[in-house]
Protein backbone atom coordinates (compact mmCIF):
# COMPACT_ATOMS: atom_id res chain seq x y z
CA UNK A 1 0.00 0.00 0.00
CA UNK A 2 3.17 2.55 0.96
CA UNK A 3 3.91 1.56 -2.50
CA UNK A 4 1.08 3.06 -4.55
CA UNK A 5 0.77 6.04 -2.27
CA UNK A 6 4.25 6.82 -3.10
CA UNK A 7 4.06 6.15 -6.78
CA UNK A 8 0.76 8.06 -6.64
CA UNK A 9 2.72 10.95 -4.87
CA UNK A 10 5.79 10.75 -7.08
CA UNK A 11 3.10 11.55 -10.63
CA UNK A 12 0.97 14.08 -9.30
CA UNK A 13 4.16 15.79 -8.11
CA UNK A 14 5.29 15.25 -11.74
CA UNK A 15 2.46 16.94 -13.40
CA UNK A 16 3.16 20.66 -13.43
CA UNK A 17 -0.28 22.08 -12.87
CA UNK A 18 -1.32 19.74 -9.98
CA UNK A 19 2.08 19.97 -8.52
CA UNK A 20 1.47 23.92 -8.27
CA UNK A 21 -1.98 24.08 -6.99
CA UNK A 22 -0.36 21.35 -4.36
CA UNK A 23 2.51 23.72 -3.19
CA UNK A 24 0.20 26.56 -2.90
CA UNK A 25 -2.01 24.75 -0.52
CA UNK A 26 1.23 23.08 1.47
CA UNK A 27 2.84 26.49 2.04
CA UNK A 28 -0.31 27.82 2.87
CA UNK A 29 -0.66 25.52 5.85
CA UNK A 30 2.81 25.39 6.96
CA UNK A 31 4.00 22.15 5.61
CA UNK A 32 6.01 23.66 2.79
CA UNK A 33 7.39 26.75 4.51
CA UNK A 34 5.96 26.86 7.73
CA UNK A 35 7.34 26.42 11.12
CA UNK A 36 10.93 24.50 11.91
CA UNK A 37 8.80 21.52 13.25
CA UNK A 38 7.06 20.83 9.79
CA UNK A 39 8.17 17.83 7.39
CA UNK A 40 9.58 19.55 5.08
CA UNK A 41 11.19 22.45 7.08
CA UNK A 42 14.06 24.51 6.13
CA UNK A 43 16.40 26.80 7.66
CA UNK A 44 14.57 29.48 5.37
CA UNK A 45 11.62 28.52 7.54
CA UNK A 46 13.75 29.78 10.62
CA UNK A 47 14.06 33.42 9.09
CA UNK A 48 10.71 33.60 7.00
CA UNK A 49 8.98 35.17 10.11
CA UNK A 50 11.54 38.34 10.70
CA UNK A 51 12.61 38.85 6.92
CA UNK A 52 9.97 38.13 5.04
CA UNK A 53 8.46 41.57 5.01
CA UNK A 54 12.09 42.75 3.31
CA UNK A 55 11.62 40.33 0.31
CA UNK A 56 9.17 42.43 -1.60
CA UNK A 57 9.43 43.29 -5.04
CA UNK A 58 11.79 41.73 -7.66
CA UNK A 59 14.61 39.78 -5.78
CA UNK A 60 16.27 36.64 -5.91
CA UNK A 61 16.57 33.50 -2.89
CA UNK A 62 20.47 31.87 -3.16
CA UNK A 63 20.78 28.74 -2.54
CA UNK A 64 17.04 28.11 -1.78
CA UNK A 65 17.54 24.77 -1.43
CA UNK A 66 13.69 23.86 -2.22
CA UNK A 67 12.23 26.20 -0.04
CA UNK A 68 12.48 29.73 -1.37
CA UNK A 69 11.55 32.71 1.05
CA UNK A 70 8.37 33.43 -0.65
CA UNK A 71 7.21 32.32 -3.84
CA UNK A 72 7.54 34.91 -6.16
CA UNK A 73 11.56 35.32 -5.84
CA UNK A 74 13.82 33.53 -8.30
CA UNK A 75 15.05 30.52 -7.10
CA UNK A 76 18.66 30.09 -8.01
CA UNK A 77 20.81 26.86 -6.66
CA UNK A 78 23.41 24.71 -8.05
CA UNK A 79 22.45 22.70 -10.78
CA UNK A 80 22.23 19.72 -8.28
CA UNK A 81 20.88 21.03 -4.98
CA UNK A 82 20.24 20.04 -1.41
CA UNK A 83 16.41 20.43 -1.10
CA UNK A 84 13.67 20.25 1.73
CA UNK A 85 11.32 21.81 0.24
CA UNK A 86 9.50 20.52 -3.40
CA UNK A 87 9.62 24.09 -5.44
CA UNK A 88 12.38 23.38 -8.35
CA UNK A 89 15.29 25.75 -9.23
CA UNK A 90 14.68 28.16 -11.76
CA UNK A 91 18.51 29.28 -12.48
CA UNK A 92 20.97 26.82 -11.80
CA UNK A 93 24.42 28.44 -11.41
CA UNK A 94 27.02 30.36 -8.74
CA UNK A 95 25.97 32.20 -6.54
CA UNK A 96 29.21 33.83 -6.67
CA UNK A 97 28.79 35.40 -9.49
CA UNK A 98 25.28 37.11 -10.68
CA UNK A 99 25.93 36.95 -14.57
CA UNK A 100 21.91 36.89 -15.34
CA UNK A 101 21.58 40.01 -13.38
CA UNK A 102 22.10 43.48 -14.30
CA UNK A 103 24.03 46.29 -12.05
CA UNK A 104 21.51 48.03 -10.09
CA UNK A 105 18.54 45.55 -10.88
CA UNK A 106 17.07 44.36 -8.14
CA UNK A 107 14.77 45.20 -4.94
CA UNK A 108 16.31 42.73 -2.68
CA UNK A 109 18.96 39.62 -2.65
CA UNK A 110 17.92 37.37 0.00
CA UNK A 111 19.92 34.16 1.45
CA UNK A 112 20.07 31.88 4.06
CA UNK A 113 22.73 29.53 4.90
CA UNK A 114 25.10 30.03 2.69
CA UNK A 115 27.21 33.17 2.86
CA UNK A 116 29.48 30.74 5.62
CA UNK A 117 29.82 28.12 2.83
CA UNK A 118 32.45 30.94 0.73
CA UNK A 119 35.99 31.46 1.46
CA UNK A 120 36.29 34.92 0.50
CA UNK A 121 33.41 36.49 2.24
CA UNK A 122 33.58 39.80 1.10
CA UNK A 123 33.50 39.10 -2.47
CA UNK A 124 30.48 37.60 -2.30
CA UNK A 125 28.80 40.39 -0.74
CA UNK A 126 30.21 43.12 -3.03
CA UNK A 127 28.76 40.94 -5.84
CA UNK A 128 25.70 40.55 -3.81
CA UNK A 129 25.31 44.23 -3.61
CA UNK A 130 26.14 45.02 -7.04
CA UNK A 131 22.95 43.60 -8.16
CA UNK A 132 20.86 45.96 -5.74
CA UNK A 133 18.54 48.82 -6.73
CA UNK A 134 19.69 52.15 -4.45
CA UNK A 135 17.15 51.19 -1.41
CA UNK A 136 17.34 47.67 -2.02
CA UNK A 137 17.80 44.98 0.99
CA UNK A 138 20.01 42.40 1.53
CA UNK A 139 18.83 39.87 3.74
CA UNK A 140 20.67 37.17 5.22
CA UNK A 141 20.34 34.47 7.76
CA UNK A 142 23.20 32.50 8.95
CA UNK A 143 24.51 30.38 11.66
CA UNK A 144 26.84 31.43 14.16
CA UNK A 145 29.79 28.94 13.58
CA UNK A 146 30.49 28.69 16.69
CA UNK A 147 27.41 28.06 18.00
CA UNK A 148 26.45 25.85 15.35
CA UNK A 149 29.28 23.72 16.29
CA UNK A 150 28.50 23.35 19.85
CA UNK A 151 24.91 22.34 18.66
CA UNK A 152 26.36 19.75 16.63
CA UNK A 153 28.21 18.33 19.31
CA UNK A 154 25.57 18.02 21.65
CA UNK A 155 22.76 17.05 19.60
CA UNK A 156 25.13 14.07 17.94
CA UNK A 157 24.51 15.55 14.69
CA UNK A 158 26.98 15.54 11.66
CA UNK A 159 28.10 18.94 10.68
CA UNK A 160 27.56 20.60 7.26
CA UNK A 161 31.17 20.18 6.25
CA UNK A 162 30.55 22.98 3.55
CA UNK A 163 31.28 25.57 6.26
CA UNK A 164 34.77 26.90 5.30
CA UNK A 165 35.05 29.52 8.38
CA UNK A 166 35.30 28.18 11.97
CA UNK A 167 34.50 31.72 13.31
CA UNK A 168 31.61 32.63 11.10
CA UNK A 169 29.42 35.26 13.16
CA UNK A 170 27.16 38.27 12.41
CA UNK A 171 30.14 40.66 13.90
CA UNK A 172 32.23 39.75 11.12
CA UNK A 173 29.74 39.89 8.35
CA UNK A 174 29.12 43.31 10.09
CA UNK A 175 32.37 44.57 9.83
CA UNK A 176 32.76 43.32 6.52
CA UNK A 177 29.99 45.12 5.23
CA UNK A 178 30.81 48.35 6.94
CA UNK A 179 34.75 48.14 4.78
CA UNK A 180 32.78 47.36 1.66
CA UNK A 181 30.76 50.49 2.33
CA UNK A 182 27.64 52.08 0.71
CA UNK A 183 25.04 50.33 2.63
CA UNK A 184 23.23 51.13 6.15
CA UNK A 185 22.11 48.50 8.25
CA UNK A 186 18.65 48.61 9.43
CA UNK A 187 18.39 45.38 11.07
CA UNK A 188 19.95 42.83 13.02
CA UNK A 189 19.38 39.63 15.62
CA UNK A 190 22.10 37.64 16.89
CA UNK A 191 20.01 35.05 18.67
CA UNK A 192 17.22 33.09 15.94
CA UNK A 193 16.71 29.89 16.63
CA UNK A 194 19.52 27.43 18.60
CA UNK A 195 22.22 29.05 16.31
CA UNK A 196 21.57 31.57 13.83
CA UNK A 197 21.64 35.39 12.91
CA UNK A 198 19.70 37.43 10.82
CA UNK A 199 21.07 40.78 8.94
CA UNK A 200 19.68 43.00 6.50
CA UNK A 201 21.25 45.70 5.01
CA UNK A 202 19.76 48.92 2.64
CA UNK A 203 22.23 49.83 -0.32
CA UNK A 204 22.06 53.45 -0.19
CA UNK A 205 21.66 55.85 -3.05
Amino acid sequence: MKTIVKRFLAWLMGYKPLRDVLVGVLSREGWVSGVRTSPLASETSVHRPNLSGYCQGDGVDLGFGGDPINETAVRIDLPSPYSSGVFPTQLAGDATRLHWFADDALDYVFSSHLLEDFEDTAFVLREWLRVLKAGGFLVIGCPDEVRYRNYCAIMGHPRNEHHVHTDFSLSQVRRLLEEIGGTTLVYENDAVGAYSWELVARKNG
